[in-house]
């Protein structure tokens, strides 16, 4: 099936189409248009025209055209389920909780925007002030742009474009082009809503000269993007004044005191570090280990491992899937084999069919080695050795990103220090730094990005903006 532009409520094909192949088995799982300088143009333009409408419609029309949507979705789950797992290689069992999630995500933006209000102020609190009526009220900002990625292709879209919609913004998405067709379904669901209002969505996808000419635009007045920090770089360097929302991933990290419970922990660090192929933001990557418990939870954590099942995304019993292409394998192996060269060891693992490339620990790791320096963004943890919090502390906080930290221990002062002293933008307790509500506030510190995803805070941080009255 082919994923083609929306210029907002308009359906159009393509002149040129790339084949999307399956990760699993190399068959057709869509096609998506292949677009133009030109379409992002016209598609910005649509939006801007549409804007001036959006913003005049009906709160509870709003709500309901979200409302709306969440329930098509819900008809259509085993629907979108499959299109997620054919195109990206996502076991079934977890695209079916990506479409739940994407339902839930939905209505909590219909929730939050009905607590979206303004404030009133008594200006004579001030000698310079006089008695006036004051007050502020919240706005949408216009135009939306969304810049969404392959690991997470609906939920990921839904965070973005249904705070922006129900904020009463337009919105232009350019969704991954490994995942079209779930974005391209997804879209249609709001565009042929009874609800929605004409031409407020709008989707076009990569080509020559597309991201420049979204980005440089001075149409859109946000920028939400989740992907890497080159391009949530160079995305920066581009886009002008607006807001940006850049969502660029992190280098997970959690840290096992020796007063925690060791299998409890292992288990929740087996999912953490290699649920989907450990392509997660805050896939657990780097695992601090107390130095009098680093051999016990080192084979807790092999045994936890072993027992997750690595084949068919179609399989229901399947933990571990393919990876999203050939450069992404490459690169997981060129991240082991560094590692081992400068004396790590491989403690299991590390065997590759095709795409499917088994979870892997690594043991004898140093803070020096790049595969805890960087992101790695694969099926990957490494184990280092520490003699305490402090020393695991300094270490997690060494790293240029801090998306999301945890720690595992039973000792209530080391936790509320770990609370304080983290500096990451979500810090979990007895879990994994893998763990997140989508009703929370998501987002990172330092190279982790700016902004934050859950609805709420996204509705108040990006999509609306304060307009201040006075009437005297």
């Amino acid at each position: 099936m082919q994923a083609d532009i929306y210029f907002g409520s308009t359906c159009r094909a393509s002149k040129k189409y790339k084949k999307v192949l399956s990760p699993y088995d190399g068959r057709v799982a869509s096609e998506v248009a292949i677009c133009s300088k030109d379409d992002a143009i016209k598609a910005l333009e649509v939006a801007k025209n549409a804007s001036k409408e959006t913003k005049k419609t009906a709160l509870h029309v709003r709500v309901n055209w979200l409302l709306d949507v969440a329930k098509k979705l819900e008809e259509q789950k085993e629907d979108m389920a499959r299109t997620i797992t054919d195109e990206v290689g996502k076991p079934i069992q977890f695209s079916r909780v990506e479409v739940s999630r994407a339902i839930e995500t939905i209505k909590l933006s219909a929730n939050a925007m009905m607590s979206v209000h303004g404030e009133t102020f008594d200006t004579t609190a001030m000698p310079s002030g006089k008695e006036t009526l004051a007050f502020y009220k919240r706005v949408p900002v216009g135009v939306v742009l969304a810049i969404t990625p392959f690991n997470f292709p609906l939920n990921l879209v839904a965070h973005k474009i249904a705070p922006a919609l129900v904020a009463g913004n337009a919105v232009v998405l350019k969704p991954t082009s490994s995942a079209p067709l779930t974005a391209f379904k997804f879209a249609k669901l709001f565009i042929q809503s009874k609800f929605a209002t004409k031409d407020a969505l709008s989707v076009v996808y990569s080509g020559v000269g597309v991201n420049d000419a979204l980005v440089k635009s001075p149409i859109p007045r946000v920028i939400s993007f989740t992907g890497s920090v080159p391009v949530g770089r160079e995305i920066t360097s581009k886009a002008g004044i607006k807001k940006l929302a850049l969502e660029l991933g992190g280098n997970a990290a959690t840290y096992i005191d020796r007063s925690a419970d060791i299998k409890i922990a292992a288990k929740q660090c087996a999912l953490g570090a290699f649920i989907n192929s450990g392509q997660v933001c805050i896939s657990l990557q780097r695992i601090y280990v107390n130095k009098e418990v680093y051999y016990e939870f080192a084979q807790a954590l092999k045994e936890e491992t072993k027992a997750l099942h690595v084949g068919s995304p179609y399989d229901e019993k399947t933990f571990i899937g393919p990876m999203i292409n050939t450069k992404a394998v490459d690169q997981a192996k060129s991240w082991i084999q560094n590692a081992k060269d400068e004396g790590a060891t491989l403690f299991y693992g590390s065997t590759c069919k095709e795409l499917m490339f088994a979870p892997t620990i690594m043991t004898d790791v140093t803070e020096e080695m790049n595969i805890v320096c960087e992101e790695v963004f694969a099926p990957i943890v490494s184990l280092v050795k520490v003699e305490d919090f402090d020393e695991a502390k300094t270490k997690m906080n060494s790293s240029p990103y801090g998306l999301q930290y945890s720690i595992f221990s039973n000792d209530m002062s080391t936790c509320k220090r770990a609370i304080d002293e983290l500096n990451a933008g979500g810090i979990v307790i007895n879990d994994i730094p893998t763990l997140r509500f989508d009703i929370q506030p998501y987002g990172g510190f330092k190279d982790s990005g700016i902004g934050k995803e859950g609805p709420k805070y996204a509705l108040e941080e990006e999509y609306t903006q304060i307009k201040s009255v006075v009437i005297c």
